[in-house]
């Protein structure tokens, strides 16, 4: 669901950029209260897993689509609501700098969509009324699966009113709506079963986490996190370095929502303005564009011609993975050491 810089207005980039800036600030000084030394790698390596999982897109049958976990319910469940928003800010940020996944006008609208909805909204409001402190494997599958079908409707949903605001009229606003909740139902089922596969994981090692969140309490410094921290990061290096070779070659939710509505898979990008500027500037700093090496110029003509290859065994898809999971790691380390800072100052 990562939108395109094409997709919006500057009006509505900027309005969102500064809502999502703001949700940043908020969080900040709400997670400084109870940030530790347990928090802070916690959520680098679960920043990591994120960002190496949202590489593999899987195949939706039947649809010619694709989709791929947004994993702001994991964070959620497993960090509460401010460090999750912190953790998904920085994987998205990472992604668009670096990679070119994503618009940089386009980014307070996805850091929004990904980040506010499920940890403001859904997790607070849905998930954890409604798990509590239950520890049943079955509670926690159906109330996952709802609870992140939620959050990618409210995020479809977001991305519709979005462009309708930016006055795509390519996008019609019942036409492209019937196209991207359905797509987005779908997928949501099978992160719902993803996500519940992961949280009753950690409740089976590491329940402490669990309850930790569910009070509102920081992890107590008995608790043992070296497997589960072992475990995400291993996760996160299979997945970014092999995993993401298996990627289904299918346009996502939002491409083939698009190409259904406008007969192509996307619309033309913003020539000059504020737009022009956020791209040249993404140009230069994405040094790994869609998750590989750089193609020369005949090789991106063949590509254009032939359709992807799958699976996809690049050496470039591979380094990616693996130095973007740890650049997200070292970013949010980064975050986490300088709000602790922030707040030992203010005590």
């Amino acid at each position: 669901m990562h939108m395109a810089d094409a997709l919006l207005s500057p009006a509505v980039g900027t309005t969102l950029w500064a809502g999502s800036v703001a949700a940043g600030g908020y969080a900040s000084m709400k997670l400084k209260e109870r940030i530790d030394d347990r928090t802070i790698p916690l959520m680098g390596v679960l920043g990591a897993f994120i960002f190496a999982v949202q590489m593999v897109n899987f195949t939706i049958p039947g649809t010619g689509s694709s989709g791929h976990l947004g994993g702001g319910m994991i964070l959620a469940i497993l960090l509460g609501s401010h460090a999750a928003f912190l953790v998904m800010a920085s994987v998205l940020t990472v992604q668009a700098l670096f990679f070119a996944d994503g618009g940089l006008l386009a980014l307070g609208c996805n850091i929004w969509n990904l980040g506010v909805t499920p940890c403001y909204l859904v997790y607070p409001f849905i998930y954890k009324s409604m798990v509590g402190g239950s520890k049943n494997p079955g509670r926690i599958l159906v109330v996952s699966i709802v609870s992140v079908v939620a959050a990618l409707q409210l995020g479809a949903f977001s991305v519709v009113m979005e462009t309708l605001l930016s006055g795509k009229s390519e996008l019609p606003f019942s036409a492209f709506v019937l196209m991207m909740q359905p797509i987005h139902l779908a997928i949501g089922i099978v992160e719902g079963f993803v996500t519940a596969g992961v949280i009753n994981y950690v409740r089976s090692a590491r329940p402490e986490i669990l309850e930790s969140m569910a009070a509102s309490r920081p992890i107590g410094r008995e608790v043992s996190l070296k497997k589960v921290l072992a475990t995400f990061a291993l996760l996160a290096v299979i997945t970014g370095g092999v995993l993401s070779w298996f990627a289904s070659t299918h346009p996502d939710g939002l491409e083939w929502s698009i190409e259904k509505v406008t007969g192509k898979g996307e619309l033309p990008q913003h020539e000059n303005g504020v737009a022009a500027v956020f791209k040249g500037f993404q140009e230069k700093t994405a040094f790994l564009p869609d998750y590989g090496f750089k193609p020369a110029e005949n090789e991106l003509k063949k590509e254009k011609e032939a359709p992807p290859p799958w699976p996809g065994i690049e050496a470039g898809t591979s380094v990616a993975g693996i130095i973007g999971a740890a650049i997200v790691l070292g970013m949010i380390v980064l975050i986490g050491m300088g709000i602790r800072v922030v707040g030992r100052r203010q005590i």
